[in-house]
């Protein structure tokens, strides 16, 4: 069985790292460079790491940053927020990150998936998919939650895996800070058909929602931001709490 990944998220807007409720409302949470330090040091499997305004403000994902936080830890780290072009992919990977998100710019072109898969493998190639339910259907957002599509949800992340995805990083913007547990529903629905890891993100309040969405979610990876951001679950108490429940976790040595 293969372990079950804790992924910490770095929303960043302006160089600072931040959180909301439901993509709105922002709040400071401290210094990426010293956040993803304290995670990789506390156990953390991966790090997550999001310019969360990119695409709306049409400017590239911060190089210079990604280049520090990549310094300071010794974990798989991704990097998202207004990646388009191959080139982009060039210079963050440069920059020291392991692999690249897209969201807004793969439901624009979905050829540029095939495109950078190619060019960079799918292990590269993560694609975040920001899901909000409408009349008990389940819709693709992009721009940072911002901007309804028409495409569904299913269809959408069956297509991306086809493509050449080698991860999904699915958000339900209903759940998203609200701490009331991860979408299982549609994330375990997800899990059951596609072929490569899902990730779940958006609603983790207890370490309880961990437990459930690994094992009702089938998720491959439960990613979180308040709640390690702001000290009210600690990354090694959770890992200890999955392993008595369990879940086939990493144990920091």
């Amino acid at each position: 069985m293969l372990t079950k990944r804790i992924i910490p998220c770095l929303d960043i807007k302006d160089g600072r790292t931040v959180k909301g409720v439901n993509f709105v409302e922002l709040r400071d949470a401290g210094d990426p460079v010293e956040l993803g330090k304290i995670y990789a040091d506390e156990g953390a499997d991966e790090l997550v790491f999001l310019d969360i305004t990119a695409t709306v403000e049409k400017r590239k994902t911060l190089v210079e940053l990604v280049t520090k936080v990549a310094k300071t830890v010794n974990i798989p780290f991704t990097v998202g927020g207004g990646i388009s072009t191959i080139d982009d992919v060039k210079a963050l990977l440069n920059a020291g990150a392991d692999k690249i998100s897209i969201n807004s710019a793969a439901v624009r072109n979905p050829s540029a998936i095939n495109e950078l898969a190619r060019e960079f493998g799918s292990q590269c190639i993560v694609v975040a998919i920001d899901t909000k339910n409408i009349d008990g259907i389940d819709f693709v957002h992009t721009h940072g939650g911002r901007r309804p599509t028409l495409l569904k949800t299913q269809e959408w992340a069956a297509e991306v895996a086809e493509r050449g995805a080698g991860e999904i990083l699915l958000t339900s913007m209903d759940h998203d800070g609200v701490k009331n547990g991860f979408a299982n529903g549609i994330t375990s629905e997800l899990s059951s058909i596609l072929p490569i890891p899902v990730i779940a993100s958006g609603g983790a309040g207890t370490m309880q929602h961990f437990q459930e969405v690994f094992t009702a979610g089938k998720a491959d990876a439960a990613l979180a931001a308040s709640i390690f951001h702001f000290k009210e679950i600690p990354i090694p108490e959770l890992k200890k709490y999955l392993d008595t429940q369990g879940v086939n976790i990493r144990m920091k040595s």
